[in-house]
């Protein structure tokens, strides 16, 4: 969801579902829903869909779309980043889309910053920020996070990594 702290309001939101291509698209938003949710087996997901991406008619034009696709695409969060920023294409290209988008650009990669982001907290105020309960000790997945958060002894911590790459000057 998009939040415009303003207006204290959503301004936006976008829906996804795991897909499954190994035998043709699905027929549309209808085949996805009842591929996933239907009486047949499961197929084992491939890809993530998006099913739904929509904008405030007043916060249309502002780049909101953009926000909401990017938000909605797979980080592969249990994959360590420095193993995830070699995957490649058979075009040779970056496997991650924004990577791509920088090598394309003439980046090159520099190293994976292992700790880029750190946020801690109790696991109570884990559950207040995200929604979900943190009974245990143990790593949870939150969703849009790029690494799961860690627990232990009450306490989550977050670490997220990130990737220093350097662009050429004109």
């Amino acid at each position: 969801m998009l939040w415009d702290e303003e207006r204290d309001r959503v301004v936006g939101h976008a829906r996804t579902i795991p897909v499954s291509t190994a035998g043709g698209l699905p027929g549309g938003v209808d085949g996805a829903l009842e591929a996933w949710f239907g009486d047949g087996a499961r197929p084992e997901p491939d890809v993530l869909s998006a099913m739904v991406a929509v904008v405030d008619r007043d916060h249309q034009g502002q780049g909101l779309s953009a926000v909401l696709i990017a938000a909605m695409k797979d980080r592969y969060p249990l994959i360590p980043m420095e193993r995830y920023v070699r995957w490649t294409r058979d075009d040779g290209l970056p496997f991650d889309p924004w990577l791509r988008v920088h090598a394309r650009l003439g980046a090159e990669l520099l190293e994976v910053c292992a700790a880029s982001m750190t946020i801690e907290g109790s696991a109570e105020e884990w559950k207040a920020w995200t929604g979900l309960d943190f009974p245990d000790d143990g790593d949870y997945l939150v969703p849009g996070a790029l690494v799961p958060v860690r627990v232990e002894n009450g306490r989550g911590s977050y670490v997220e990594p990130n990737v220093w790459m350097r662009h050429p000057l004109p």
